[in-house]
């Protein structure tokens, strides 16, 4: 057990750490463009980057995709609290070491948009796909997040990929 949640937790801090040093990068990239404080940018766009495809625009998420559920205001981030512990919990009762990774990566993902609500008021977002057709804007946590529920899919709908299938309590 203290493998599987060892494995859990790195890959958890792991993307933590590599989503919130890149949305870090983008709002002090806006600020130096624009020439605002950072609260100030809260309910504007700004260009970092521009491409005829992809743009890298900062922009402030008060909902969920395609800001879905912004009317739940500050209600919006202990919902999503309760879901990523329903979904930990799921996971380590599974008691399986291949999901660690792909849980590790959504909960460390999940908590990375969870902690821009708490301290930005919205999800940091900044890849906005344009070519052809207008999509939403995104992050790398929600990239990692469709990621591993997509792996976490698959090791439940193909269980002879997990190849541990003893008990992690089992694992030494």
């Amino acid at each position: 057990m203290v493998k599987a949640l060892l494995v859990l937790t790195l890959s958890l801090i792991g993307i933590f750490i590599v989503d919130q040093g890149i949305k870090e990068y983008f709002i002090l990239k806006a600020m130096e463009i624009s020439g605002l404080p950072q609260d100030a940018l809260y309910h504007r766009a700004v260009d970092v980057y521009e491409t005829s495809c992809i743009n890298m625009r900062l922009i402030f998420n008060y909902g969920v995709a395609f800001s879905m559920l912004s009317f739940l205001q500050e209600n919006l981030k202990w919902l999503q609290l309760i879901m990523i512990t329903g979904v930990l919990a799921y996971i380590i009762n599974l008691k399986k070491l291949c999901y660690m990774i792909p849980a590790g990566i959504l909960v460390g993902a999940g908590l990375s948009n969870v902690y821009d609500r708490f301290n930005h008021g919205g999800v940091v977002d900044y890849i906005y796909w344009h070519c052809g057709f207008n999509f939403a804007i995104f992050n790398f946590a929600d990239m990692m997040i469709d990621l591993a529920v997509v792996w976490i899919l698959f090791l439940n709908f193909k269980p002879q990929f997990c190849k541990e299938e003893k008990d992690i309590d089992a694992i030494k």
